[in-house]
């Protein structure tokens, strides 16, 4: 473990004790939106402190077993320190990979949204082959899947699709996955089988909760209801209970249509709204340009951050790290850690 980490622990160490006596005292849940924010930071601190605590013991109980193979060899043991060692190792990186994740942000559920660049068809199929895999990337890290909206292509594949993923460091780890994705393959709607190239662009924000004030006014934001697209059933077909909402001063637009009730879907899109606009002013206060301008290159060649190439051979090339896989199908199951990884650990959990 680097000398920065164990300071930094050491620091969060000092704030769990401070706080855990703050909320032992008389009276701390008399303002109750202080008191959430404390058991929130506790709740945080505890998720650094308490898997640096079973690394530790189990690094000392391994360096106890090695003193005793040395005073007594024994083969059955020297197999159980080295099947330790190695699955220490892979903790070990977990948590430094973890000490990466430490932007305000970088805790929080995320909101993900595709969409397909120019081409028609081919290029919303590679948007919803990108979903798919983004779905199977959560569920093995064992996080919630909500598709909060989504508008099917007319032939196949998908317009547009927003997906809200619940998980601890869901956003810090997705954040990587920002930018345009190239897809090399032969089309499966091209009837001579030429070769195709598609792109389409990935936009990922924070999930920020109602603790986080972002200032709305409701004279600036448009609110237009239509009716849902997709199965659904009768009530979808004849319903106008899905909801869009602009922001007129941002022109920052989002929907939702997850649910049967206009106001549980506008509500749900004012969450996502919010979430947009809470990004856009991060950025700006960065000195840097609002996220979704400074994420919105275009849906082309020269701009992509990773191409998935089909044919004429198979390899899923990350132009910002240089990781390459040959397995392309093994990635498009949602097996996306190794450039995830490679990111955080290249650029320290900052933006590219």
């Amino acid at each position: 473990m680097n000398s920065e980490i164990f300071f930094d622990l050491s620091g969060k160490a000092a704030r769990l004790k401070a706080l855990e006596d703050l909320q032992s005292l008389p009276g701390f849940w008399a303002d109750p939106d202080t008191a959430r924010t404390s058991v929130q930071q506790i709740k945080s601190l505890r998720n650094w402190l308490i898997p640096y605590d079973t690394l530790n013991s189990r690094l000392n109980g391994a360096l106890e077993m090695a003193e005793l193979l040395v005073a007594e060899p024994d083969q059955s043991m020297l197999a159980d320190i080295a099947k330790e060692a190695g699955e220490l190792e892979s903790a070990a990186e977990a948590f430094e990979l973890q000490a990466m994740l430490q932007g305000p942000d970088d805790s929080r559920d995320a909101l993900l949204t595709i969409h397909p660049g120019a081409g028609g068809t081919e290029s919303q199929d590679w948007a919803e082959m990108l979903m798919r895999m983004y779905v199977r990337w959560a569920e093995r890290h064992g996080f919630e899947v909500a598709v909060l909206d989504l508008l099917p292509g007319e032939e196949a594949g998908i317009k547009s699709v927003s997906i809200e993923i619940k998980g601890e460091y869901a956003y810090g780890y997705l954040k990587a996955e920002k930018g345009v994705h190239r897809l090399v393959r032969i089309s499966p709607y091209d009837s001579q089988s030429r070769r195709h190239t598609s792109f389409a662009s990935v936009f990922v924000y924070p999930d920020i909760d109602d603790s986080i004030e972002v200032d709305l006014r409701e004279e600036d934001i448009r609110m237009d209801v239509f009716r849902a697209s997709g199965a659904g059933g009768q009530h979808v077909n004849k319903t106008s209970s899905a909801v869009r909402l602009t922001h007129v001063p941002t022109n920052t637009v989002v929907s939702c249509q997850q649910e049967r009730s206009q106001t549980k879907n506008r509500a749900t899109a004012m969450k996502m709204l919010r979430a947009a606009i809470y990004q856009k002013k991060l950025e700006e206060q960065e000195a840097a340009r609002a996220v979704v301008e400074a994420t919105k290159t275009d849906n082309s060649w020269g701009n992509q951050i990773r191409s998935y190439v089909f044919q004429p051979y198979t390899m899923v090339n990350d132009h910002r790290t240089e990781v390459k896989i040959g397995d392309v199908q093994r990635v498009m199951d949602g097996d996306l850690d190794t450039f995830i990884q490679a990111y955080l650990k290249r650029f320290g959990g900052k933006a590219a």
